[in-house]
């Protein structure tokens, strides 16, 4: 074949070659055209996976370089300065019942105990009662005694000279046994007043009876010198107790001496005490 056929059919063959390619081309989706040129021209020179890596870096910040949306996000800073506040105390509320201390010097200021509230008292008090002007005492209340306060001596005195004849041999009886004899009986407060009757020869009869807690209660005029009498004992944590009444200290206030045996094992003799009469619910009253 001739020379210039020979180039001229070889043009040819190169013109139908470059025309099915473009075709080709045409047709693909312009993502894989990009990653069939960048691929390709990319990696060809990357002979090892630390030549990869190296070829990636350099092409990351000449992209970065020539493309400003592309840049690569800075090391985050970290500050060692700390914000921690100190908190500060808040004042305590205060109320009409509330009670400061002294304050008492700190480090970094002043700090406050906590605030107190008034005790309150639980106890029963008896109310102050007006005491009676010493008199002269017959011969069988002379001398010192433990177990009565020697400003109740007269009112004792009168009880027994100015009662009717029952009560008197029941104060009299009680009042030896006592002060006197210091008489130790087995048992408890009932026990006691019950063998004050019997040795003072005497019966007893019930002229008010009502319950521990419900009453109805009697009133102070309803009481007698020599009167057995059951009552609340307010004084001590209101249970029920009996004694023998002697005579008002303070009426209106209905406060009493009374005779009183505690027993309960603490082998001590019967005492002279005031006792709060508001709530006397049994009276029994000695008779001949």
């Amino acid at each position: 074949m001739p020379p210039l056929l020979v180039i001229a059919s070889r043009n040819v063959l190169f013109a139908q070659s470059a025309i099915t390619t473009f075709t080709t081309i045409k047709k693909a989706p312009v993502v894989a055209l990009l990653t069939l040129f960048l691929g390709s021209t990319s990696y060809v020179h990357a002979d090892s996976m630390s030549a990869l890596i190296t070829q990636k870096s350099t092409q990351t910040e000449s992209t970065a370089r020539y493309n400003p949306s592309q840049t690569i996000v800075p090391s985050a800073r970290i500050s060692t300065r700390s914000t921690i506040q100190r908190a500060r105390i808040p004042y305590p509320s205060i109320d009409s019942t509330t009670t400061f201390n002294t304050a008492k010097p700190v480090a970094n200021g002043y700090a406050y105990e906590p605030p107190t509230k008034p005790a309150v008292a639980n106890s029963y008090r008896y109310p102050n009662v007006q005491r009676q002007p010493a008199t002269v005492l017959p011969a069988f209340l002379s001398g010192s005694y433990d177990n009565v306060d020697s400003e109740y001596l007269p009112l004792l005195s009168n009880a027994e000279t100015q009662s009717s004849i029952a009560a008197r041999e029941v104060v009299s009886t009680a009042r030896t046994m006592a002060l006197n004899e210091r008489t130790i009986i087995q048992g408890g407060c009932w026990d006691y007043l019950n063998a004050v009757f019997n040795r003072a020869g005497v019966t007893k009869d019930t002229v008010h009876k009502g319950a521990y807690r419900q009453g109805p209660y009697a009133n102070s005029s309803d009481i007698e010198v020599g009167d057995w009498l059951y009552y609340i004992n307010h004084g001590y944590n209101g249970v029920e107790h009996s004694g023998l009444f002697v005579g008002w200290v303070d009426e209106a206030a209905k406060q009493a001496l009374i005779l009183s045996y505690a027993g309960e094992q603490r082998r001590e003799p019967a005492r002279y005490r005031v006792y709060d009469l508001s709530n006397v619910y049994q009276i029994m009253r000695p008779s001949v």
